[in-house]
Formats: C-alpha cells, sequence, structure tokens
C-alpha cells in the first residue's frame, strides 16, 4: 500500500469494469449482428422450390415461380423429343455449349431427363415472357417452325429445349435453372443435382 492507496481494491475495481463493459458490448452486438441475416421473407424467396410433375400430362406446361423468376416445366412427348433434331439447324447453339445451363443439362436437350425441360420463361433479350407454341408448323412462325416458345414483342424464337433461333434479338438459349429430382416425380428447383 502506498499513499493510502489500495491497490488490491483498485485492480479489482477495473476487472470488474472490464468484465461488464464486455458483456454490454456482447449484449449490444447480438441484434446488430442478427439484423445483418437476411430476413425469413428473404430466405422464403431464395428457398429451393418443389414441383410435383406427377399430373403433368404429356405435351403439358406447368409454371412455378423461384426467386421471382418464371420457371416452366414442360413434359415433352416422344413426338416433341423427335422434333428437336429437326431443329438442330435453325439454332444458334446446337449442343448447348455456352454457359445458359448447368453442366448435367449442357446437351442437345438441356435436360437431365429427356422428357422432362425445366428452364426459366424469360427471353434472354430483354426479360419479355415468351409464350408457349408447340404446334408443328404454326401458320404465322412458318412451315418449317418445329414447336417451342416465342417471344412476340420482338420476335425472337426457341425451340422445344429453350435453345434460341439464329437470327433473332435473343443471343443466348433460355436459362436452366439448378435443379433436380427427388424421386420420379419431384423436382426441386434451385438446388443442384447431387448438392442437397
Amino acid at each position: 500500500m502506498s499513499d493510502g492507496v489500495d491497490l488490491g481494491r483498485r485492480r479489482f475495481l477495473g476487472a470488474a469494469t472490464g468484465v461488464t463493459s464486455a458483456v454490454g458490448i456482447a449484449f449490444a452486438a447480438v441484434p446488430f449482428l442478427a439484423s445483418w441475416k437476411p430476413s425469413a421473407r428473404a430466405q422464403a424467396l431464395g428457398a429451393p422450390v418443389e414441383v410435383d410433375i406427377s399430373k403433368l400430362d404429356d405435351g403439358a406446361l406447368l409454371r412455378v415461380e423461384w426467386r421471382g423468376k418464371p420457371v416452366w416445366v414442360l413434359k415433352r412427348t416422344p413426338e416433341m423429343i423427335e422434333r428437336l433434331s429437326q431443329a438442330d439447324d435453325m439454332v444458334r447453339d446446337p449442343q448447348s455449349e455456352e454457359p445458359q445451363q448447368p453442366e448435367y443439362a449442357a446437351n442437345r436437350l438441356r435436360s437431365i431427363k429427356p422428357e422432362v425441360l425445366v428452364v426459366i420463361g424469360s427471353c434472354t433479350h430483354l426479360g419479355c415472357s415468351p409464350t408457349p407454341r408447340f404446334e408443328f408448323g404454326a401458320e404465322d412462325l412458318g412451315a418449317d417452325w418445329p414447336g417451342g416458345f416465342f417471344c412476340a414483342c420482338h420476335g425472337s424464337k426457341f425451340d422445344l429445349a429453350g435453345r434460341v433461333w439464329k437470327g433473332v434479338p435473343a443471343p443466348l438459349n433460355l436459362v436452366v435453372p439448378p435443379h433436380q429430382y427427388i424421386d420420379d416425380t419431384t423436382v426441386l428447383v434451385g438446388v443442384d443435382e447431387g448438392v442437397a
């Protein structure tokens, strides 16, 4: 003890003040750090979407939404799949070599299963929504039209695999979102095959 100062008491008060400050900072930081997490609504918007295709008829299109984007699930008939080969000479990227799909869908049919196409229904030109036009030889689209999707806004055409036509405003194929099959009749959109 020197000059009437109680050093033991001073150390105790200093330590107590330090511990109290640390606890106070921790309590103040928890809500602040929690505010950085995405909200439940934002998490729900980005969450994968399960699509039941058990009742989807052959040749029918099912529309769902994932991350605010329209996702189309088309159940192609054997005839539709055969018509894709007729479109090979008319499309810009017949083997789907450009990165508009996950690696497991980088094929001529742009799908995991030949009969099921999963694409984002937004034109790659300006984001308009093309119209499904599955009929063969539609009068307004030409006698060689094998069926597909037509964007009436600027005239872009896509075949039944979402491959873009040559010489149209759209520069790329329709985007295939990440997806996988949970079972034979359920597609999970938003998760890559083998990740979940």
